[in-house]
């Protein structure tokens, strides 16, 4: 299997929406932003369109990654919503569309059947997963045999997710973390802020480039304003020493945010 081949750094537009998400989808991509993340669940995907055709930017020279919700009921539901997906996107294809969640019930091996052949029919690129432990990576990868690149999972400064890196990476597959500021707690962290003050730099882009220095980790922090998305930018210039490390690993590691009632059980 390939290795995802996405920009590392990206735009999350969870909980954006209107002329809100449209300028910042608009705003991310002038600041060269190439990776932009939408869900059909997230009701913005027609404002995500909008800001990206606003762009004016050629449809090869960015990642648009979407997801299939995981509310359908059927594989063919789940078809014909991706299909709207791309209409309200304005474009003809995906580069990444993800499972979103492995709601109890659902029917996954048909659900990555049809994601499967949606990538050989062209409407996207790759596929993969959202928010998958271990355990169901396993059985979508080993027991469906879906020819998944990734996992899309929460994983920040505060949550380890050793194990599931150290699966993806002998695969081949890419993490992509969501929530990677842990929904904002990040920005005035008391021990982030102190190595941050060190550099010149934010908290936030302590806790980024922790994330960005890994191997197979890409990253995809939600920010509305200019200035936050450019801010985010810059962690990638950040140069983190092993005494900036060794404090990070020092955090607690099990602090989960993002835990809706139709999640799965943690590995």
């Amino acid at each position: 299997m390939a290795a995802l081949t996405l920009p590392q750094l990206g735009l999350g537009t969870y909980r954006m929406n209107g002329a809100v998400c449209r300028a910042a989808v608009e705003s991310a991509l002038a600041l060269g932003y190439r990776h932009i993340d939408t869900g059909q669940m997230y009701g913005n995907e027609a404002e995500v369109g909008d800001g990206l055709a606003a762009s004016g930017l050629d449809r090869n020279t960015y990642f648009l990654t979407g997801k299939v919700c995981h509310a359908l009921a059927t594989p063919a539901e789940a078809r014909t919503a991706l299909e709207e997906t791309l209409r309200r996107l304005r474009t003809d294809r995906l580069d990444l569309c993800l499972l979103h969640w492995p709601r109890a019930g659902l029917n996954i091996p048909g659900i990555l059947e049809m994601l499967t052949r949606a990538r050989q029919d062209g409407l996207t690129r790759q596929i993969g997963v959202a928010n998958f432990p271990l355990r169901l990576l396993r059985m979508a990868v080993e027991e469906i045999g879906a020819p998944i690149d990734c996992d899309q999972v929460e994983y920040h400064v505060l949550l380890d997710q050793t194990p599931l890196l150290t699966y993806l990476r002998a695969h081949a597959m890419t993490l992509i973390a969501h929530v990677p500021l842990a929904q904002g707690r990040l920005a005035d962290h008391p021990d982030l802020a102190r190595i941050a003050a060190r550099h010149g730099a934010t908290p936030a882009q302590v806790a980024l480039k922790w994330l960005l220095d890994q191997d197979s980790v890409a990253a995809i922090p939600k920010a509305a304003r200019a200035v936050s998305q450019r801010e985010n930018l810059q962690s990638l210039d950040l140069v983190l020493d092993d005494d900036d490390r060794a404090a990070i690993a020092a955090l607690p590691k099990n602090q989960r945010f993002v835990n809706p009632p139709f999640a799965p059980v943690w590995d």
